[in-house]
């Protein structure tokens, strides 16, 4: 009896012998991918964050420093002269003043025409609607090298070539597509109970943009204006094709006058002036990250 007795109880150890084992290897495993997850992140920040380190470091070395020691190494020497010389030589503050006003001249069409084609699109609904719909997505896909003959010629003859307008108007026009694309899929997450209680209080399509759609939308138009003005911000092909004077040169066409003669480039006023201009940008991305992921998620999945 006793032998029989004691089936059970070894049953029950065996069992929990068992699940003891299975659960250090659940846990094991769960190590082991946690492990390999944290050194991918690390792999992929460092990879990311050490070409920005070595920007800032190096824009304060010295010349000599650069030239003779090693450019990948720890500096010597620190000095904030190269910022004095790429102000002085390179007239960067001029640079960085175009770049903001086609920046901003920019994303104003890219929000204000966006929205209102997103708004007939996708709440306004009209006959033809999702064939336009269809034009808008397909230029998306348009390469932007095609266009800049064709406009070339066009801006000659009209006399736009040489202004701040033969910038505006091309970034303007092959971003609009996405910024319908983005607006298009938050609008169509808006209940439409919420426009119908607005029309039976008597507001018409322009109100109930004005104080309904608009006020709904401040995280994608943050979304739009961000995606946008990083591309706009380092836009080098129109400037360099339809800019012919120093004075409306942006940042990435004006960076080239850091090269001297027979090719001689002054790396260290180079470095200080591009970590001059990109900073702004880092810290408004900093700034407005947070309300940029929302807008991306708003027009993805739910508003």
């Amino acid at each position: 009896m006793t032998g029989v007795e004691s089936l059970p109880s070894m049953r029950s150890w065996y069992k929990q012998s068992f699940n003891n084992v299975e659960g250090y290897r659940h846990h094991r495993r769960i190590t082991v991918h946690r492990i390999i997850t944290w050194v991918l992140i690390a792999i992929i920040m460092v990879i990311q964050v050490y070409p920005l380190l070595w920007l800032f470091i190096t824009s304060v070395r010295t010349e000599h420093d650069f030239a003779a020691g090693d450019p990948f190494g720890i500096p010597q020497q620190f000095t904030l002269d190269n910022y004095a010389r790429a102000f002085e030589s390179g007239n960067l503050g001029r640079y960085i003043l175009n770049s903001v006003i086609v920046t901003f001249g920019s994303n104003f069409f890219i929000v204000i025409l966006g929205m209102m084609a997103a708004y007939a699109l996708q709440v306004l609904r009209f006959k033809g609607g999702k064939i336009i719909r269809m034009i808008f997505m397909m230029g998306i896909i348009v390469p932007v090298q095609i266009s800049l003959v064709p406009l070339f010629i066009d801006y000659s003859q009209v006399g736009l070539l040489d202004t701040y307008w033969s910038m505006i108007i091309p970034l303007a026009g092959f971003s609009i597509p996405m910024s319908v694309f983005l607006f298009s899929s938050f609008y169509q997450y808006i209940p439409s109970e919420t426009y119908e209680a607005a029309s039976i209080d008597g507001a018409g399509p322009y109100r109930i943009f004005a104080q309904i759609t608009l006020p709904l939308s401040l995280n994608t138009i943050v979304t739009v204006v961000l995606v946008n003005s990083i591309f706009i911000w380092n836009e080098f092909i129109f400037a360099n094709t339809f800019v012919l004077t120093d004075d409306l040169k942006t940042i990435p066409l004006g960076l080239q006058n850091y090269i001297g003669a027979m090719g001689n480039t002054d790396w260290t006023a180079t470095f200080a002036a591009v970590c001059v201009t990109i900073t702004p940008l880092m810290l408004v991305f900093l700034v407005l990250n947070k309300a940029m992921i929302q807008g991306l998620e708003g027009g993805a999945t739910k508003g």
